[in-house]
């Protein structure tokens, strides 16, 4: 019967088979040997034998993929491991200059790292010599559209705001507690014979030399999704450099490599680059330190991203890297916008992320100085039938130009005006030509220099 008949509507329609999600891939967390550990001192040590006992914590997280495996504030324990005899031209030199105890150069070794829940890690590792006093560099791009009124106004703020800072800065180094210890230090630098400690804020850099492992995380095709893609324009990626990058010796077109040292999310907090990817760029300027103290230049760009190797086979075993489009390699413009180096390296960012190494205002006015005590110490005039010479005061100080307490007590003592002339005219040159005269300072770059890098997007050049 035809009302019997299911109504061809009704009919069962063919299905499409189901799809069974992927199962999420398993990432091992291990840092490879050769990841470097940055570590400052906490405690006051004595450089005077090998096996003296270093106590310091770790000031930069480590990432192993997306994971924190070692974070900030871990506990890093050492030892001296070896101190050095003194050169013999070394020690010469610094007898010539009023220092009877020169420094010693001492290698120190990282035994253990204590993470914040109680897990004790031991470790081996290779150590680059301290850094007394570190800073960080930031460059500060002006806006292409702002006016030549607007940028003279707020250049004017900007001095006004950095003499306040700085009066501010002096008022509280006076303030601040501790001036007595300050004092105490800067009379025990001045004097020729002292002991070598290592300060506290000393920093270090500790070069794993056996791999870490800290177990798996897991991670599904949707949680990976957006790996490789770009990151966010403007984005400021933290990352350290593989090699040391010299003015001296760079030229234009030399590869510079830099390495992730944080995961890259996107806004929605999706993982685009895991740590360990690795920034591709070159240097597009190098110009060396020359003659008459005129230092060295430095600029380099970063143009191609590089997915890390855990990102690419985790990737692969799950079947999505067509599905989330991403790519081992990708163009990129990236300009460095931070630098942290030692202070004594006197380096200045511009506002193109070109590094610098400037001189302070001070020499002219310690040479000038010197110059003038100098002269004071070998000036003698003619009154009344008598010859008068420089008085102690000035002899003192021509000698302390010239080999600091040791002149100054040399020419207090010997009370003779030719040997104060002959301190004094030593400082003199010396200082003249330390300033004046001698090769500049090159821009050095070292190794596992902590960068913040601009991430822009890719133009024609760089494709």
């Amino acid at each position: 019967m035809v009302s019997l008949c299911v109504p061809p509507s009704l009919a069962e329609e063919p299905r499409a088979p189901e799809v069974e999600p992927a199962a999420p891939v398993t990432i091992p967390l291990t840092i490879s040997a050769g990841t470097p550990l940055r570590i400052a001192v906490d405690q006051r040590a004595r450089i005077d034998h090998p096996g003296e006992v270093i106590h310091g914590k770790i000031v930069e997280t480590v990432y192993a993929f997306d994971q924190v495996v070692i974070p900030e504030g871990s506990v890093a324990t050492g030892h001296v491991k070896s101190i050095a005899p003194v050169p013999g031209w070394q020690r010469t030199m610094a007898y010539a200059n009023g220092d009877f105890t020169p420094v010693r150069k001492y290698e120190v070794s990282f035994d253990s790292v204590t993470l914040r829940d109680g897990r004790q890690l031991p470790i081996t590792t290779t150590v680059t010599p301290g850094t007394a006093e570190v800073v960080r560099l930031v460059s500060n791009p002006a806006k292409q559209n702002q006016d030549a009124a607007g940028r003279a106004k707020n250049e004017a703020k900007g001095k006004r705001a950095e003499a306040k800072e700085q009066a501010h800065e002096s008022w509280q180094k006076l303030t601040a507690p501790g001036k007595m210890q300050r004092l105490k230090e800067f009379l025990v630098a001045q004097s020729p014979y002292r002991r070598q400690y290592l300060q506290p804020g000393t920093r270090f850099v500790a070069e794993l030399g056996a791999p870490l492992e800290f177990g798996t995380t897991a991670r599904t095709g949707e949680q990976l999704a957006a790996v490789g893609s770009e990151p966010v324009p403007d984005s400021t990626l933290n990352a350290r450099l593989v090699a040391e990058v010299s003015s001296a010796t760079a030229t234009r077109g030399t590869p510079v490599t830099a390495v992730l040292t944080e995961p890259v999310y996107s806004p929605t907090h999706q993982l685009v680059l895991p740590a360990n990817s690795r920034l591709i760029g070159q240097v597009v300027k190098a110009q060396a330190a020359r003659k008459l103290h005129r230092n060295g230049e430095l600029r380099v760009i970063f143009e191609r991203i590089e997915t890390s190797e855990e990102a690419v086979q985790a990737l692969a075993q799950l079947n999505v890297q067509a599905e989330a489009k991403a790519e081992r390699s990708q163009a990129m413009v990236g300009n460095l916008e931070g630098v942290e180096v030692d202070r004594r390296a006197n380096m200045h960012l511009d506002e193109e992320g070109g590094a610098h190494t400037t001189d302070s205002k001070t020499r002219y006015l310690s040479t000038g100085l010197a110059v003038l005590l100098a002269a004071a110490a070998s000036h003698s005039e003619v009154e009344r039938g008598t010859t008068e010479t420089a008085g102690p005061g000035v002899r003192t100080a021509a000698g302390g130009s010239g080999f600091r307490l040791t002149g100054a007590l040399l020419s207090l003592v010997a009370k003779s005006t030719p040997v104060s002339v002959a301190i004094g005219a030593y400082g003199a040159s010396s200082s003249i030509y330390a300033n004046f005269l001698s090769r500049g300072r090159d821009v050095v770059l070292p190794k596992d220099t902590p960068l913040e890098i601009g991430f822009g997007p890719p133009h024609t050049k760089a494709q």
